[in-house]
Formats: C-alpha cells, sequence, structure tokens
C-alpha cells in the first residue's frame, strides 16, 4: 500500500471524527439521552447513517464499482438468522449503554483528551480476541 494511500485513509478518519464530534454523536449525555427516550437526536444520526449507507451500497450493487485497487466490490449476502442478531444486538446495547459509547468513536475520545476511554478500548481489544479464540466452537 502507497504512503499516499495511507493518507487518504488518516484523513477520512480525521474528518469522520470531526463530524462525530460535531453532530455530538460522542457525548456521553446523548448517548444517555436516547437510552432513555429523551431526545431524537441520536435517532436522527443513527438513522441518516443506515439510509447513506443503503445508498451507498445500492450504488456499488448497481454500478459495479471496484476498489482502491481496482477489483470489484463484491458484498455477500447475509445468511437468515434470529438468535444471534438479538443475542449480539442485546450484548451490544448493553455495552453500549453501560459505557456510554459505541466502539466507533474510542479513538476520538482519547484524542479529545478523555483517557478513562482506555479501559474501553482495553475491553473492546479483549473482546475481540476473545471472539477470535472462541470463534469456531460459537453459533453462526
Amino acid at each position: 500500500m502507497k504512503i499516499l494511500d495511507l493518507i487518504k485513509f488518516v484523513l477520512v478518519g480525521f474528518v469522520f471524527g470531526v463530524v462525530l464530534t460535531k453532530s455530538e454523536a460522542v457525548s456521553w449525555y446523548r448517548i444517555y439521552e436516547m437510552f432513555h427516550f429523551q431526545s431524537f437526536h441520536m435517532y436522527g444520526i443513527i438513522g441518516v447513517a443506515v439510509f447513506t449507507g443503503v445508498i451507498g451500497v445500492q450504488l456499488i450493487k448497481r454500478k459495479q464499482l471496484k476498489d482502491i485497487k481496482g477489483l470489484p466490490i463484491e458484498i455477500a449476502d447475509k445468511e437468515r438468522g434470529f438468535t444471534r442478531y438479538i443475542v449480539g444486538g442485546i450484548l451490544f446495547g448493553l455495552g453500549w449503554a453501560l459505557v456510554g459509547s459505541c466502539p466507533g468513536p474510542i479513538f476520538i475520545l482519547l484524542g479529545a483528551g478523555f483517557y478513562g476511554i482506555v479501559i474501553v478500548l482495553i475491553g473492546a481489544l479483549l473482546g475481540t480476541y476473545l471472539y477470535g479464540f472462541f470463534k469456531d466452537k460459537l453459533p453462526h
């Protein structure tokens, strides 16, 4: 990978961080409001993200867009399932509610000087490691 490609990714990361910070999507109080159904703010942000994702995926599929290396982007269909999505959603939501942040802005919060988020980062890395360790034994 060329250094110019890496610079592009870093710049996109910075822009993403600024957007999440300015929209208050990394605010513990906004997340608290969301889980108590006191404000539409976060639901609006999530709705815009879902809508943007749907449009992006449709453009990729219909225009047969290529990735950065010129290879066609293939989006595999998801397997049908119910229990795993319910259990995964509940675990993700509980973690989000307990921590006050989803995993996305961990580095944004760290960069903003909220050093207590290091505990969350360690937990996320440990959880990722444990999932990789037990992946073959879990029902998928």
